[in-house]
């Protein structure tokens, strides 16, 4: 039960997520989603938001990436034990799946905040003695199996969770809920049965509870494409949850073509939502007319993210930044040099770690491109080395550069794993004038490391499927300018070379993949590699405006604030 100060508090906001990136050990997340959601807990420790937060313990963890010398990708399993990072709760709750009584535990981890608050998460276990082997695994793999499997995995964590919350006591004083994405969206149902009593089922109870259900729930969506929302056909909700629970779900307002829109679902149960970015939020009001959705632009964890060498910096001249992340406007009267001196310790530390994994000998003094995400189509990780030639010409006619790419692609995202390839072959044809090397098993720690040593954040999304893009954020935090697409959050951080640099110069036109490419060389070898090599204070200028407008604003604090202010209503 809670033990901390801050669990003592009674935590009033419950937050779901299908993943939530706690450490690099525990690999109970994917990406950007996971990486986001642990941000979050973490500022909500920090400011003293009374909070818990619920996820699955996915035993398996994602997966371990390893690559041969062609980049072809082999998945090995990357497990972790709850047990020896834990503690056990001592309460059971369950869910029926296809008839079968699934038994759930929850191991809690503590996010301790800065000010001595701490926000407790819990991890859904299914992997019990009692239950049926099959229900064994329904925690063990993130984004794994078939629909069956992850619809299994939603109830889970939906009806699962909520359950487990009033099993351990949360649920008396708990008064929001907040859903990060549709995965979490059967959490509603279940407080509408606690709301209604034994004596109603799924369907009475969703539709007699619905006003005071959506007065407890928001909701916020990440997702910018209409394929990427999960939908589940209402024939196979009736076999996993039941006949109660498909007629609950069968309301024209979030059935589509037959099949529950978990999105859909989530937005009808909720008193307030939005998106990501202000573009995101647009797009999501056009795809849910019927929905207002807000804008809360994401943030990422200053205490996390900013690299020793700065974190010691921000402590000799902007006292208290960690308490107050806004403080690192204050960015502006670090000096030039130090700025330098800062960086160039976490890119030998970046140089090192690259020579010790790879065998790789990156040069420090070179002018250094970071591209790392996950891999798959849509982010156009090659672009970057579509023309060789030029970027030949480039490397020794204005000056020498070198790339460093790290990514995972999901096992069945063929595509993805095709890109990986793709570099690993321009990297052998870049031999001796480009270096490009492609670190495997991307992590966080990996990513620490990659947004704090490069010298410019390469990002190259289409648009507009990047809905905000957290991991330039994490650069500029680090002095590390961008040069990305205008999409997602880069639209609202980007001043044209002062926080970094556009890929073409508008973001409310059609993708052009010949004109993105050519801006992209063209900014590289007229503005970018001339400032570096020819003015470093000037480019230190560049770093020291990347933090102070762009680390300021998109932190986790600021946006934890919003949520706090306009949809928990703290």
């Amino acid at each position: 039960m809670p033990s901390t100060q801050a669990e003592r508090r009674a935590p009033a906001v419950a937050y779901f997520s299908m993943e939530i990136a706690l450490e690099s050990e525990i690999p109970t997340y994917s990406g950007g989603l996971g990486v986001l959601a642990g941000d979050t807990v973490r500022a909500a420790a920090d400011l003293g938001v009374p909070m818990v937060a619920v996820t699955l313990a996915y035993r398996e963890g994602h997966f371990a990436q390893r690559l041969d010398s062609f980049g072809s990708q082999v998945t090995l399993p990357d497990p972790w034990l709850p047990e020896a990072r834990t503690e056990q709760m001592p309460a059971r709750v369950s869910v029926d799946i296809e008839g079968r009584s699934v038994t759930i535990r929850a191991w809690r981890y503590c996010v301790e905040g800065i000010r001595g608050s701490a926000v407790p998460v819990l991890l859904l276990d299914t992997n019990l003695p009692e239950n049926a082997p099959e229900d064994r695994g329904l925690t063990d793999d993130l984004y794994g199996g078939d629909q069956r499997y992850r619809l299994a995995q939603e109830a889970v964590l939906g009806l699962g969770g909520m359950r487990m919350l009033s099993a351990l006591g949360f649920a008396s004083t708990l008064r929001v809920y907040h859903m990060n994405e549709g995965h979490c969206a059967l959490a509603p149902l279940a407080l509408a049965e606690q709301l209604a009593g034994s004596r109603a089922g799924p369907a009475e109870a969703a539709v007699a509870q619905r006003d005071a259900v959506r007065e407890r729930f928001v909701f916020t969506t990440h997702t910018p494409v209409a394929a990427g929302h999960d939908r589940f056909p209402l024939d196979l909700v009736g076999g996993v949850l039941g006949g109660e629970y498909a007629a609950a779900l069968n309301d024209p307002s979030f059935v589509e073509n037959g099949a529950v829109n978990m999105t859909r679902l989530g937005l009808h149960f909720s008193r307030f939502a939005s998106g990501v970015s202000m573009r995101h939020g647009q797009i999501s009001r056009a795809m849910f007319p019927e929905h207002r959705i807000a804008t809360i632009t994401n943030g990422v964890d200053a205490g996390r993210w900013v690299a020793p060498p700065f974190a010691a910096l921000f402590d000799e001249y902007i006292p208290h930044w960690r308490e107050e992340n806004l403080g690192l406007r204050d960015a502006l009267i670090l000096p030039e040099a130090r700025v330098i001196d800062a960086h160039g310790q976490a890119k030998a530390r970046l140089v090192e770690g690259i020579a010790a994994h790879t065998g790789v000998h990156l040069n420090p003094g070179v002018f250094t491109i970071g591209f790392a995400r996950r891999a798959t189509g849509y982010k156009r990780a090659a672009m970057l080395l579509s023309d060789l030639d030029r970027l030949r010409r480039i490397a020794v006619e204005v000056g020498p550069l070198q790339v460093v790419y790290a990514g995972k692609a999901h096992p069945r995202d063929t595509q993805g794993q095709d890109v990986i390839r793709q570099i690993f072959a321009a990297a052998e044809s870049l031999r001796g004038t480009v270096p490009v090397v492609y670190v495997q098993d991307y992590d966080m720690a990996l990513a620490g490391d990659l947004v704090a040593g490069v010298d410019v954040w390469l990002n190259t999304p289409e648009q507009p499927l990047e809905a905000s893009g957290t991991s330039g954020m994490k650069a500029a935090l680090n002095g590390v300018p961008s040069l990305s697409v205008l999409d997602g959050w880069w639209i609202e951080g980007h001043v044209e070379g002062v926080t970094g640099w556009s890929i073409r110069d508008h973001w409310d036109g059609m993708p052009d993949a010949a004109a993105e490419t050519n801006s992209l060389y063209r900014k590289l070898a007229e503005q970018i590699l001339p400032l570096y090599y020819g003015d470093r204070d000037g480019y230190a200028r560049v770093m020291r405006s990347a933090i102070a407008l762009n680390g300021s604003f998109f932190n986790a604090q600021r946006m934890v604030r919003q949520y706090a202010a306009n949809a928990y209503l703290l």
